[in-house]
């Protein structure tokens, strides 16, 4: 059938049905864009050139995954154990009232000893005053009555070498009396010291003397025998009690390395070792308490801080290491992938000593691969890779 577009010869129908007329035709083809005339034909031809060419309908494209990649390399690893504890000091030594009288403290950097401040051993900490009189005043009797029955005995002594008479009654007793004489001074010392507290030990106060309300005592307040004047410890070293659990009890022994940091200077490490493991485990918690030792030798930390603590168990030099990002795992096993050209090889390896960020392999992989850090979720043996980054 042949359909006839425009006028025919004896034909009624009125133009517009079922004939085109040359004037409507020329209206359609002014309306359609003429750029898309040219789309279509080039996928006509597009489509024809691939119906003519059947290698082309054949081919498919290779899709290659995009990876990152770093080297093996090589570095020190160690085994570590993490915690947290409280500092506080390893001994305190309290200074008390040995006999009635008035507190005066002693004085300090700024004035009078404050609570903070650093002594020394043999500082005077504090004095208590009015039997102070009376104990110097019988200490200097005892010094006179201690010297004059030293020359007494003396001189008894020579002339008793020089074959004079003197009989052993006499000379024991200037002896006797000498003996007497020196116990005597040595009480009214003792005494006279009592009344002067001094500091055995190079620390800080930790402590002064207050009254019930919580006020620090003013010098010339009565003060009794038992009452505490003050308390100093050592700070240069301070004692983190951190607890132990599961495995990581077996593994932390005395002497063992350890770290320390305090949120206020992350990037400061002080450093310590593990001193003494409880011989017993706490009921409740089922840790052991373990006491570690750390340096403080400017004084930055103080009792009573929560401190993180690093023990260092093993440590291996030198040794093959990886990226932890790149440990996968495929069938139970763990394994990276190896670049090897445009293809990656799954290998299977054996992991040691690590952290967070790198992990030691003994076995499966060399310093100088370059194994996939990035991307490797989906990789399987031998696939095709691309690679982004390294």
């Amino acid at each position: 059938m042949t359909l006839i577009y425009g006028p025919h010869p004896g034909s009624r129908l009125p133009v517009g049905e079922g004939v085109v007329s040359s004037k409507s035709c020329r209206r359609i083809l002014s309306w359609i864009p003429f750029h898309f005339i040219q789309v279509t034909l080039v996928f006509a031809l597009a489509g024809l050139l691939a119906a003519c060419d059947p290698g082309m309908q054949n081919q498919e494209v290779e899709f290659r995954v995009p990876v990152s990649v770093e080297p093996v390399g090589t570095a020190t690893v160690e085994d570590r154990i993490l915690s947290s504890g409280t500092l506080r000091v390893t001994e305190v030594i309290t200074l008390d009232v040995l006999m009635t009288g008035r507190l005066e403290i002693g004085a300090g950097p700024s004035g009078r000893l404050a609570e903070g401040d650093l002594v020394h051993a043999g500082d005077e900490i504090a004095r208590i005053v009015g039997e102070d009189v009376r104990l110097a005043a019988r200490l200097t009797a005892a010094q006179t009555h201690y010297a004059a029955a030293s020359s007494e005995l003396e001189s008894a002594r020579k002339i008793h070498e020089r074959g004079l008479y003197v009989s052993q009654n006499e000379l024991k007793s200037k002896e006797d009396i000498f003996e007497e004489a020196k116990l005597e001074l040595e009480r009214a010392r003792h005494n006279l010291s009592r009344n002067v507290l001094v500091t055995p030990i190079d620390g800080a106060i930790l402590k002064l003397a207050r009254d019930d309300t919580g006020q620090l005592l003013a010098n010339g307040q009565q003060v009794n025998p038992g009452q505490m004047i003050a308390q100093i410890a050592p700070l240069n070293v301070l004692i983190a009690d951190i607890d132990l659990v599961g495995e990581d009890i077996a593994a932390v022994r005395p002497g063992m390395e350890a770290h320390a940091r305090y949120h206020a200077w992350p990037d400061r490490d002080f450093k310590g070792k593990v001193l003494r493991l409880s011989p017993t485990i706490d009921q409740k918690t089922r840790a052991v308490r373990a006491e570690v030792e750390i340096e403080n030798g400017d004084g930055l930390l103080r009792p009573g801080m929560f401190v993180e603590v690093t023990l260092i168990g093993e440590r291996r030099e030198q040794v093959p290491v990886i990226p932890r990002r790149a440990l996968a795992e495929r069938g139970g096993k763990r394994v990276v992938f190896v670049l090897r050209g445009q293809r990656v090889a799954q290998q299977e390896v054996t992991v040691g000593l690590g952290d967070d960020t790198q992990v030691e392999v003994s076995k499966g992989v060399e310093p100088g691969d370059r194994v996939v850090v990035r991307g490797l979720e989906t990789l399987t043996d031998q696939m095709h890779v691309r690679v982004t980054g390294q």
